[in-house]
């Protein structure tokens, strides 16, 4: 595996900032009768994958929760809950390029999305069930695990986890591909064949 280049560890930098800042100023809708948020935290997550592959998403994720939890060290729960959380995102996207078999992780139409990202949806709410209610709501609110159950059912958590999976997959495709961002990426630069007689 190559190395990153000069250029793709700027714009991660650069993508991993953004994410701290909307992190800070908390772009987003908070549910005023359980307290989730859904944001867009990690929409720069995500484009990082869309534009440079798995490397440089892993790194401006792991950047912008170090970052987030840096400079408001109040937000570190968020934080860690929303690194573990979107992981299954990246990864999901990565391994469903990697059975597809093609040598590229861009994904120029919106259809080659929806298994990845049923995938991707199933395995965070695996993930995060368990992590909010021995973790999170514990830490946060003081509540025991047998009260946070009581309190916030398991379908609350997954709905919200399953809208956020489909905002950042979405708004990340729609900046990449639909305002043409994906000119920047290193497929369009190493001339990657998507499908047969298909370009970036």
């Amino acid at each position: 595996m190559k190395k990153l280049t000069s250029r793709e560890i700027a714009l991660s930098a650069a993508l991993a900032s953004l994410s701290a800042v909307v992190q800070l100023v908390h772009i987003g809708y908070q549910s005023p009768a359980w307290g989730m948020w859904i944001d867009v935290v990690a929409v720069s997550w995500i484009i990082a994958y869309f534009l440079f592959g798995i490397r440089s998403s892993l790194l401006v994720t792991l950047v912008g929760t170090l970052i987030i939890t840096l400079f408001a060290p109040d937000t570190w729960l968020g934080a860690s809950m929303k690194f573990v959380a979107t992981l299954p995102v990246i990864l999901a996207l990565f391994g469903w390029s990697v059975l597809r078999k093609n040598g590229s992780f861009a994904y120029p139409r919106p259809m080659q999305l929806v298994v990845p990202l049923i995938l991707a949806i199933v395995v965070r709410s695996a993930v995060v069930l368990p992590l909010n209610y021995f973790y999170a709501i514990p830490i946060w609110t003081g509540m025991s695990p047998d009260k946070a159950m009581a309190a916030i059912p398991w379908f609350i958590i997954a709905g919200f986890n399953a809208v956020q999976s489909v905002l950042d997959v979405a708004l990340a495709w729609i900046i990449v591909y639909q305002f043409k961002l994906s000119r920047f990426s290193k497929s369009k630069l190493q001339g990657e064949t998507l499908e047969p007689g298909v370009k970036v």
